[in-house]
């Protein structure tokens, strides 16, 4: 009976990535490229996830929530760029991005549109809500397609 009811559990589980939220990418030019098919714009967030302290708490109140994820990707492609102190490899890998995009301080979002132009950046841990979040997202919108 239990293996049955495991079984189960495993069959159940597995069909439920189906129905989660789309989760955040890691590789920009990847980004890019589903941004221009799909039309919608993209949110790179510069962070140092093990040293950071306001990119841990905007993890922890912002970027890990369903609700912000689920949201946000009707409009942008998300990204996270890491630059972990605990993985040299993938600092490494990211620190091209960070010096192309003058990065100054992290937690950094720049929003991009659907061909890869900047139209604007921020300190995420400006808006430390869900709700502040989003709307500086959606004023963000607005005035990129008012030019």
């Amino acid at each position: 009976m239990k293996t049955i009811l495991r079984i189960t559990a495993v069959l159940l589980l597995a069909g439920f990535p189906a129905l989660a939220a789309p989760d955040w990418m890691t590789d920009l030019e990847a980004a890019f490229a589903k941004a221009k098919q799909e039309k919608k714009s993209v949110l790179v967030e510069f962070t140092g996830s093990d040293w950071c302290p306001p990119r841990q708490m905007m993890h922890k109140k912002v970027f890990s929530k369903k609700e912000f994820i689920s949201k946000a990707s009707k409009d942008f492609i998300l990204v996270e760029l890491d630059f972990p102190t605990g993985n040299p490899a993938l600092k490494k890998k990211n620190d091209p991005y960070a010096k192309k995009y003058k990065i100054e301080g992290f937690p950094t979002v720049i929003l991009f549109d659907d061909k890869a132009k900047e139209f604007t950046r921020f300190f995420a841990s400006n808006y430390p809500s869900i709700e502040k979040f989003l709307a500086h997202l959606r004023s963000s919108l607005s005035r990129k397609d008012l030019e």
